[in-house]
């Protein structure tokens, strides 16, 4: 019996706040195809995607990051944020990097698939079609729903960083 279904996805954040009022904003991106061109709610996606069981997920993660982005994982220490099995059935496991990334360098990897269906035309598309910074509330709204623990799992770890004494 096979054991699922699994992804492994990478979440970029930076922190923003002051004052002790540390917060986070993540990096998403909206899923390419025509499937969801058109919409806005829950059409985003952690860059991630589906790995073997020959393959680690975190070599997935980085192996799709690079994929879907076109540019290498930026230096840092990978936080994992655990696994969540999607409404598909999927499980999928997430780590979280802090770091820069302008928006404008991307360079999105593309699949093909035939497009009208039955048409025979093969076309080509954007894994994920663009990708911005969002705030946790942005991001609620945006990320489909089973990903969203992703972003409150990270949220709270840098607010409790914040609110733990300095050694």
């Amino acid at each position: 019996m096979s054991a699922g279904r699994r992804s492994a996805g990478l979440l970029l954040f930076r922190t923003t706040g002051t004052d002790g009022e540390r917060d986070v904003e993540v990096l998403i991106g909206h899923m390419g195809g025509p499937f969801w061109a058109g919409r806005e709610e829950a059409a985003w996606s952690v860059p991630k995607g589906e790995y073997g069981p020959d393959e680690e997920p975190e070599e997935a993660a980085r192996r799709e990051f690079e994929e879907e982005l076109g540019l290498p994982v930026p230096d840092g220490v990978w936080l994992p944020l655990g696994e969540a099995r999607q409404r598909s059935g999927k499980t999928v496991a997430v780590w979280a990097v802090e770091a820069e990334l302008d928006v404008a360098a991307v360079v999105p990897g593309t699949f093909t698939m035939e497009w009208p269906r039955g048409s025979g035309v093969r076309r080509e598309f954007p894994e994920m079609d663009r990708f911005a910074w969002c705030t946790p509330e942005e991001a609620a709204e945006r990320l489909i729903t089973g990903q969203r623990v992703f972003v409150e799992r990270l949220r709270d770890r840098v607010r409790g960083e914040a609110a733990a004494p300095d050694a």
